[in-house]
This record gives C-alpha cells, sequence and structure tokens, in this order.
C-alpha cells in the first residue's frame, strides 16, 4: 500500500517544502509515500469558479487510478482526533491492496466530478488554512497517525 498527498498548485513557500521534507522522510519509515502537485491552470482571469473546479477536478481525476481510495481534504469533511484518524488508517492498512490519495484541492474546493468519485471526505478543523499551510499540517498528522499505530512517544494524550 501506498500514500499520496495530492495538491492543486505548487508548494510555493520555502518553510512549507521544508516542513514537508521532515514530514515525508519521517512518514517514508512507516508507509510509502509521495506528494504529487497538479499544476495551477493559467490564464484563469476569464473564467468563473465553477470553470476553475471543472478544470482542476479533471486534472484531480486523471492523477488518481481507479483502484485508488481518494480521500478529500474538506472543509465539510468529517472531523476526527488524531487518534481517531490512526484508527482509520490502521483498519485501511490490515484491509490492505488499494493505494491512498488524500487530495488538497484548489482555493474554490472541488468539483462535482471529483466529491462523486471521492471515497470519503475528511476535516482538519473548523478553521480555515491556507492551501499551502494545509500541506504540513496534514503531513504531521498523516505522520502522528503512525506513531500512535506503532506505540511510540510522539503523541500525548
Amino acid at each position: 500500500m501506498k500514500i499520496t498527498l495530492l495538491t492543486v498548485g505548487k508548494t510555493d513557500k520555502e518553510w512549507v517544502r521544508k516542513g514537508l521534507e521532515i514530514y515525508t522522510s519521517r512518514l517514508r519509515h512507516y508507509i510509502p509515500f509521495s506528494i504529487a502537485e497538479i499544476p495551477e491552470l493559467k490564464n484563469v482571469s476569464s473564467l468563473s469558479r465553477d470553470q476553475i473546479k471543472e478544470k482542476e477536478g479533471s486534472l484531480i481525476l486523471a492523477a488518481v487510478k481507479d483502484s485508488d481510495e481518494m480521500i478529500l481534504l474538506d472543509e465539510r469533511g468529517k472531523e476526527m482526533s488524531s487518534v481517531e484518524l490512526a484508527a482509520a488508517l490502521e483498519k485501511k492498512l490490515s484491509a490492505g491492496g488499494r493505494g491512498i490519495v488524500f487530495v488538497i484541492g484548489g482555493a474554490y474546493g472541488f468539483s462535482g466530478a471529483v466529491y462523486a468519485r471521492a471515497n470519503a471526505k475528511i476535516s482538519l478543523s473548523k478553521m480555515t488554512f491556507s492551501h499551502q499551510m494545509v500541506r504540513v499540517i496534514f503531513a504531521e498528522q498523516l505522520y502522528r497517525a503512525f506513531t500512535i499505530i506503532k506505540g511510540e512517544p510522539y503523541h500525548h494524550e
């Protein structure tokens, strides 16, 4: 099994890149993990928000295999604690097989086609974070989940 974090747009902040490097390196001790970036759309000033979401949605769907489980990081998704995330991941890992792709959408969210394809939606918080910041927050939570699964002393209750 492999976990991929799929993002719309490049990681353009140096501190975000450094944070992602730290957690990517740590995660690879537990599971094959990668980050895939879909390029931001160019010349979108004449497009509506829905048109942008549709175009980004097509790129997202093209990047996800039919066999992958696709989980959206979405403000309307299910909120869970770090321990609950660890338990959900552990259940998926024990089932084996499918790769898991966590998706961070663009500034306007996801298209209807992406929502229709998604296997689940999770929310990191009721608060809104920048799309850059979510990358590091999620990577840290994923790392935290694996330390919980392994009983390692990173997470404190």
